[in-house]
């Protein structure tokens, strides 16, 4: 992580912010929180940015997914990484093959470890969700686990579940 610290070290607060959602595995779960606490930003901009910086590779994703799949799956280091990240996927992805669209939503919104945008793009190739269903699905569960984790890093949303008086926040 320091070595990406250091590489962001020049860019404005946004910048990195914005960087940093756009990225797998950090997406706006670790964007947020890093806004937040150690960029000291407002919760309306940390969300915002994170939000934006984790749609941005989604169409992307959706467009050329399937193609590179196809293309660079010919040659063994790449078919190896893609075996394993389809693998990964169908393993978690149970949510998306039985629901779809509503399963995807729910997938990406829900903030858990290795279900994000670029992990919802991957199953909605996978399970057959059509793009033009696919794209707003992904879309609104990226709005949906920003809330999610900006609540829970504002105090609003306990790890119990339960909400607390947030007047104060």
């Amino acid at each position: 992580m320091d070595w990406l610290m250091d590489l962001t070290r020049a860019l404005p607060a946004l910048w990195k912010v914005l960087f940093f959602a756009m990225l797998p595995i950090f997406e706006l779960r670790g964007a947020i929180p890093f806004a937040l606490f150690v960029e000291k930003m407002a919760w309306p901009e940390a969300y915002l940015i994170s939000v934006l910086g984790n749609a941005i590779p989604v169409i992307p994703l959706l467009l050329f997914l399937e193609p590179a799949e196809k293309y660079l799956g010919r040659w063994r280091p790449f078919r190896r990484f893609f075996d394993w990240l389809f693998a990964r996927t169908r393993k978690r992805g149970k949510l998306v093959d039985r629901f779809k669209v509503l399963g995807l939503v729910l997938f990406v919104g829900i903030p858990l470890p290795v279900t994000g945008a670029w992990t919802g793009c991957a199953a909605a190739y996978i399970f057959g969700v059509e793009k033009k269903k696919a794209l707003p699905a992904i879309l609104f569960g990226i709005l949906l686990a920003g809330i999610v984790v900006t609540l829970a890093c504002k105090g609003v949303l306990t790890a119990g579940g339960l909400f607390r008086d947030f007047r104060n926040h």
